[in-house]
């Protein structure tokens, strides 16, 4: 496994550690065990949990702006635990409504050590940002539109942004925006291996 990170890593133009490599596959390693118990995600190989969990979370990391993020549906901790890894100077609180995967999440904080991640267990619209964060993202966890309306209490009001991770550019949800939010960027990502669109959509307020 090891070989194919580093393959996906030099395709990508992503410099890590050996130590931030070692903790990604640690991380899919227990995914993938889980995984049999805890039905966490519908990928099943962890050569493929590489190209669609990993390196889809990791491209996002040069378009965050600030030091304090929340990942809102994290599911098991995507895309939060391999930004977290990667990152490791900046704040990352998952948040998920389901208990098992709080407790997965939990799980891997102490096994990988990580003493930048909060797992946390809420309904974002329940959770209260205190104080309020950097970056709000979102990797398959909703529409723009709802998105932006269970979490607008979360982000920074001035200087905040939200991330979310798409496929195809969401035009009909970019036109249906309401004024006071603006687009600040769409970044087109490029996985190695991945079939089909990425997509970075970056709003700020107005």
């Amino acid at each position: 496994m090891k070989h194919k990170l580093d393959a996906l890593l030099q395709r990508a133009g992503i410099v890590i550690s050996e130590q931030q490599k070692n903790l990604l596959i640690q991380y899919v390693d227990m995914l993938h065990k889980w995984n049999k118990a805890y039905n966490l995600t519908s990928v099943r190989d962890p050569q493929e949990m590489l190209i669609r969990h990993i390196m889809d979370s990791i491209v996002v990391e040069p378009h965050l702006q600030g030091d304090r993020f929340i990942d809102v549906g994290t599911g098991p901790g995507l895309p939060g635990i391999p930004l977290a890894i990667v990152r490791p100077s900046a704040s990352f609180t998952l948040l998920d409504s389901l208990g098992k995967r709080v407790r997965f999440l939990r799980q891997v904080q102490h096994e990988l050590k990580l003493d930048n991640v909060f797992a946390v267990q809420s309904r974002v619209e329940e959770f209260t940002a205190e104080p309020p964060f950097d970056g709000v993202i979102s990797r398959a966890f909703a529409s723009l539109l709802d998105m932006l309306a269970w979490c607008k209490h979360l982000p920074a009001s001035a200087t905040g942004r939200f991330y979310a991770l798409k496929g195809v550019v969401p035009e009909e949800e970019l036109t249906a925006l309401p004024t006071s939010i603006a687009v600040e960027r769409i970044v087109r990502l490029s996985v190695p291996e991945l079939d089909g669109e990425r997509h970075l959509v970056i709003l700020k307020p107005n």
